[in-house]
């Protein structure tokens, strides 16, 4: 365990039972557990050894089940990183262990910090979310919609999965290196549509890797120094990137698939157009500050703003698109869990849940990777996970 990261004996009694009830409500999909309710005050009260214990058993199992070589999960309370641990290792040739600092891509994590750039540039009067895309990507100005009534999409239908497009994993994920002047000459040739936009939700990677071109576009400089200097470098998130390579070699997690009842190694993708929907890369200590900022966002306040983004302006990527459906709550919770109702906002998927609250989530597959975040805003508390096994997005 990582003592150090614990921080024990400096949590509320009310914050410990949060946390306990996050660890015996469900774990969710791929790496990650959850749940949250309120809780009666008290005197001052460490997580305590039987959560750490619960939460260390879960992803052990977890961890064993799914054929994982290296995990690391951690519990972000009130502001801080309060739980942090590593199993495994980085990669099966040095067999370094996996720490707090380990390198991790994040595959479709990445779509929040993807959209709240988006809505900085929409603050800052560089775009509007109902200006019609290709006011900005002129490569789409030639489409054919799937009808002669179809509208034509705006940048809010990009954010919340409503374009339109016909639901690209894996073959998404797998474009993260394209060059930007082959996603050009793609978006030129026109694209394929399930249906006409802004009738019901389906997940597109394509969707946010044009989000990536407008944020080029708008910004005068890739969108991936515009994240970078957006959110973070504000954040203190030093270690992050789109460059995978860029870091020191003993500080990544390499990527391998389950085959044949063996890890086989999954190349390393590059940086390129797709790199917005899915490229990014961090650390537990780096993605932990990012969690804090999201959650610091609630409740709504009269003290002054003092993150990269405003606090109101953070609240809306829980805005969904107005599509609800319906799902059984993912995790261990079994049946008997009630069912949420579930809307994909901007680069998270909002539900409700009878006994949770609200919840925000998101979850990333990609070549080598899998990952899970959750954050209950009305608790102030998140947990997330990032493997470097292949995974499926949820």
């Amino acid at each position: 365990m990582l003592s150090e990261f614990a921080e024990r004996g400096a949590l509320p009694r009310a914050l410990a039972v949060r946390v306990r009830r996050i660890l015996i409500a469900s774990v969710l999909t791929s790496v990650a557990c959850a749940a949250s309710a309120a809780a009666p005050g008290g005197s001052e009260l460490a997580i305590g050894a039987d959560v750490t214990t619960a939460v260390d058993g879960i992803f052990a199992d977890y961890a064993l089940d799914s054929h994982l070589p290296g995990v690391v999960y951690g519990i972000v309370a009130d502001g801080r990183l309060v739980y942090v641990r590593g199993i495994g290792v980085q990669d099966l040739e040095s067999r370094r262990p996996v720490t707090p600092d380990t390198l991790f891509r994040i595959a479709s994590m990445t779509k929040a910090f993807t959209a709240l750039t988006v809505l900085k540039l929409r603050d800052d009067g560089k775009l509007r979310l109902d200006a019609l895309a290709e006011s900005y990507v002129p490569e789409m100005r030639g489409w054919r919609y799937p009808t002669r009534d179809s509208p034509r999409i705006r940048v809010r239908e990009l954010l919340n999965h409503s374009a339109g497009f016909v639901t690209d994993d894996p073959w998404g994920d797998r474009q993260t290196p394209l060059p930007e002047a082959e996603f050009s000459r793609l978006l030129r040739d026109g694209v394929p549509f399930a249906r006409a936009p802004a009738l019901e939700f389906e997940y597109s990677n394509l969707g946010f890797a044009l989000l990536g071109r407008i944020i080029t576009n708008v910004s005068a400089q890739p969108y991936a120094e515009t994240i970078t200097r957006t959110l973070l470098q504000p954040l203190g998130m030093a270690s992050s990137g789109f460059v995978a390579d860029a870091a020191p070699r003993e500080r990544r997690a390499l990527g391998y698939r389950w085959e044949d009842d063996a890890w086989r190694l999954e190349p390393t993708l590059g940086p390129g157009a797709f790199g917005a929907m899915g490229g990014l890369q961090t650390s537990a200590v780096d993605y932990a500050k990012w969690v804090a900022f999201l959650l610091s966002a609630w409740p709504p306040r009269d003290d002054a703003d003092a993150g990269p983004v405003n606090r109101a302006t953070v609240r809306e990527l829980a805005q969904g698109s107005n599509f609800p459906r319906t799902r059984q709550r993912p995790g261990l919770s079994g049946p008997a869990a009630c069912r949420q109702a579930i809307n994909y906002a901007m680069g998270l998927t909002v539900a409700a849940d009878c006994e949770l609250g609200l919840t925000l989530s998101h979850g990333g597959g990609y070549p080598g990777y899998g990952s899970h975040v959750l954050l209950l805003p009305a608790s102030g508390v998140g947990i997330f996970a990032l493997a470097n096994r292949t995974g499926r997005r949820q």
